[in-house]
């Protein structure tokens, strides 16, 4: 994979959240800069909504449980702030470049796969919300170990 530029990518952790702790509640805020191609992850208790421009073409994860078992869940907004009028566009945007982000969170967050190993082989679970019915989807995208 390795597409990501690691010195483009800047980490910020908000108050309560450690490289390594906790797991659950951890959330992830992804935006990015069009003009200098760097990306910005947040990692916090909530997510970072100062971050989030009315473009919405931010990348927001937490991890969940489902049956005693971690899975990393993936949310991305397809209409965006004109509505369904552009999802065909941003849907293609978004599934060309999750696996960049996708990239960045396990990057960004490294010390948490060190410390947890097991989150490598974590299912990703990424909800297109949308109200077109066609992109209105919910997928399994792999594990983040295939994004390292």
């Amino acid at each position: 994979m390795k597409r990501l530029d690691p010195d483009k990518l800047f980490v910020e952790f908000r108050p309560c959240v450690t490289k390594t702790e906790p797991l659950l509640g951890r959330r992830y805020t992804l935006t990015h800069s069009d003009v200098t191609a760097e990306l910005f992850l947040t990692i916090g208790w909530t997510y970072a909504y100062d971050k989030i421009t009315p473009m919405r073409d931010e990348v927001l994860a937490e991890w969940r449980i489902d049956h005693g078992s971690p899975y990393l869940f993936v949310y991305v907004y397809v209409d965006g702030q004109y509505g369904s009028n552009q999802s065909t566009i941003r849907d293609t945007i978004f599934r060309r470049e999750l696996p960049l982000a996708l990239e960045a969170i396990r990057y960004g967050d490294q010390s948490l796969f060190k410390a947890y190993p097991e989150l490598d082989l974590a299912p990703i679970f990424i909800r297109f919300d949308s109200i077109n019915p066609r992109y209105n989807r919910y997928e399994y995208w792999g594990t983040p170990k295939d994004y390292q």
